[in-house]
């Protein structure tokens, strides 16, 4: 009855895991660029006091899949169409990557995310003082053109290319914040499948109705395993009132 206990507890705290991943994902419906994660469940074996012991634990994997492209004809959005990354830097030097394509230029040059990390490519971060000079010359247009490789071209000349990457198993990404992801660089890899979009912007791609159905059937799971244990616990405590009797 005990193990019966430990099991129903074991279970409680599965599905508060996966509640936890559902309202984060629910949380970041309109964060450009978002990945939802999707929990699984593997069975595991462990030794404990001499005995084998099987007991299941949840997993949580990075849901790849392409968000809806939403065209803003804002020259410095970016949209990745596949499943590369951009590789910004921030501040401390270290690089990290983003799907979140939405970018500008800072007061130094440099093509910059929201939080100001800088975009890399071909040689590092892209700066180009040539385009705020191009645009102050040509009365706000500073006719920077993106090609779908990331080629980047300042009045048809070619200047730079925004670098996109590639990661071999997206499962040991390390999530940082809602919109940056962590790899060594052993992880990475060249990609030349993903396209990148101009003037779009990539929506994250959970889907909210899904997510409110799995929210609906972890709580009543949830539910009836709180029953179950107030029951196991009652029929505990009835074996433990009548061997007291003895």
């Amino acid at each position: 009855m005990l193990e019966r206990l430990e099991a129903q507890m074991q279970a409680m705290q599965m599905l508060s895991k996966t509640q936890e991943v559902t309202a984060d994902n629910l949380a970041n419906i309109n964060t450009p660029g978002f990945k939802g994660n999707k929990v699984f469940y593997q069975m595991v074996k462990e030794q404990v006091d001499g005995r084998e012991v099987s007991r299941t634990i949840p997993r949580q994997h990075l849901d790849m899949s392409q968000g809806v492209l939403e065209a803003t004809n804002n020259e410095f959005d970016f949209a990745i169409k596949g499943e590369g990354f951009f590789m910004v830097e921030g501040q401390n030097g270290e690089r990290q990557l983003t799907r979140d394509g939405r970018f500008h230029i800072d007061p130094d040059g440099f093509l910059v995310d929201g939080n100001g990390s800088k975009v890399i490519g071909n040689g590092g971060p892209i700066n180009m003082p040539d385009l705020i000079r191009a645009t102050e010359a040509n009365n706000g247009g500073g006719g920077m053109e993106v090609a779908t490789d990331g080629t980047i071209r300042i009045n048809d000349e070619v200047y730079d290319q925004i670098r996109t990457v590639g990661v071999e198993d997206p499962s040991q990404l390390e999530r940082q914040g809602s919109n940056y992801f962590k790899a060594t660089e052993e992880m990475l890899t060249e990609d030349h499948s993903s396209s990148i979009m101009q003037g779009y912007f990539e929506k994250g791609n959970v889907n909210p109705l899904n997510e409110m159905v799995d929210m609906m059937q972890t709580v009543k799971t949830f539910e009836s395993q709180q029953r179950a244990i107030r029951t196991t616990d009652e029929m505990l405590g009835q074996a433990t009132s009548k061997l007291g009797q003895f």
